[in-house]
């Protein structure tokens, strides 16, 4: 509909005078939080199916998490690099398990970004001036080496063509694609398998895990980061454990810290001796906090103990073949793609069979539903908490089957 491309959304921006304009931002003042819901200064309720951009896993004011966070709030909060206490090495132990190094080493940050630009760096600093490799669908970080990808240290792989590729279970070093890529100058490739800049694509088993074992024949390191895709979103612990290779550096945060800022970067034992024999030096204010670790020390322990990574399979199988089954009533629904509660839908962008991600996203919020939205390539988004009940998968389901019938009806 042409009305549709030309709809813009209210923002919250004349209410926060103050802020700097730096992102849309949707009008509503978000006041307070229960699991996955969402509640304005009016009382009005949203069911967040984005979880605060992917971080409150566990559900918003998880009441185990709180606990933790109160308890370490009247021991000690923050100490510095320099200082020790014991709880990064529980929360240590704890993650690497989660990660299958259970001999490695840990590093506790703030921030997602930081988690990856950390493992790029450590990288670099063990491989020498060797080429990065990575996928130009990847999303690394939003600074440094790994946010900005300078041509004169990173190459990029394309996978898109991969995906439709007959031989793309049996990939091989005879592949054209394959055999441009230089893995005798490879130091490292940095996996980032399934967010793909908010695209929700994932590259062939067959492409990744070749390339895992060319760059590792090359002496070469694998970086993975699991910052979007870690903790459980994609119905595994991590989105490495889709494919068979093994990491040697791990990057992950947002749903580490159900929306407190913490992340981390866990390495093997091999990179981490290398590291201090060489006196690799790293230091920042929060490093390795006491409250940091409370949290994601509590977070892995209610993950594990609930279940709650399983159920993130179950529920996203749920929503998957609740969406295909839609897909087969709409011409307007090009794809449906995910694993675990990462699922994305690309709507069409044919002149005559046109459907705005943006229009349905404001349509979803009115109905108080909170989704993603990708307006670029035109897809909406669902990446709710683990907990995220069945009947509200199918309120969804009910309500934006409404919105497309309104939709089709129209045109």
């Amino acid at each position: 509909m042409k009305n549709e491309r030309k709809l813009s959304l209210k923002t919250g921006e004349e209410n926060l005078e103050h802020i700097l304009k730096c992102h849309q931002m949707v009008k509503g003042d978000i006041v307070r939080g229960e699991n996955c819901y969402l509640y304005d200064s009016k009382n009005k309720r949203y069911v967040d199916f984005e979880s605060g951009l992917w971080c409150t896993a566990l559900g918003h004011n998880n009441q185990r998490v709180n606990e933790a966070i109160k308890k370490q709030i009247d021991l000690v909060m923050n100490l510095g690099f320099r200082y020790t206490n014991f709880l990064a090495e529980e929360a240590a132990v704890a993650l690497l398990d989660t990660v299958g190094l259970p001999d490695g080493k840990c590093v506790f940050l703030s921030s997602g970004s930081e988690a990856v630009e950390f493992g790029v760096q450590i990288a670099k600093n063990i491989t020498g001036n060797k080429y990065l490799l990575t996928f130009m669908q990847s999303y690394l970080a939003a600074y440094g080496a790994a946010g900005n990808k300078y041509s004169d240290e990173w190459i990029g792989f394309d996978f898109e063509s991969c995906l439709t590729c007959k031989e793309k279970d049996e990939c091989n070093l005879n592949c054209e694609k394959i055999k441009n890529i230089p893995f005798e100058s490879i130091g490292a490739v940095v996996f980032e398998l399934g967010s793909s800049c908010g695209t929700v694509k994932f590259p062939p088993e067959g492409l990744v895990d070749l390339i895992a074992k060319e760059v590792k024949r090359n002496q070469g390191l694998i970086v993975v980061d699991e910052v979007t895709t870690g903790m459980g979103r994609t119905g595994k612990w991590y989105g490495f454990n889709h494919y068979k290779f093994k990491p040697d550096i791990v990057a992950v945060g947002k749903g580490l810290g159900n929306g407190y800022p913490v992340s981390a970067a866990a390495m093997s034992r091999e990179v981490a001796q290398e590291l201090e024999e060489k006196s690799f030096g790293y230091g920042q204010s929060h490093q390795n906090s006491p409250l940091g670790c409370a949290v994601a020390k509590e977070v892995i322990n209610i993950l594990k103990e609930e279940r709650l990574v399983e159920r993130s399979y179950e529920s996203g199988t749920i929503l998957l073949n609740q969406l295909n089954e839609m897909k087969k009533k709409y011409g307007f629904i090009k794809e449906v793609r995910g694993r675990g509660l990462m699922v994305g839908v690309e709507l069409s962008n044919d002149a005559d069979n046109y459907i705005d991600s943006k229009y349905v996203h404001h349509k979803m919020l009115e109905r108080g539903f909170m989704i993603g939205c990708n307006k670029l390539r035109n897809i909406i988004l669902f990446l709710p908490a683990f907990t995220i009940a069945e009947n509200e998968i199918i309120n969804l389901i009910t309500n934006l089957n409404d919105i497309f019938r309104e939709r089709k009806s129209l045109r």
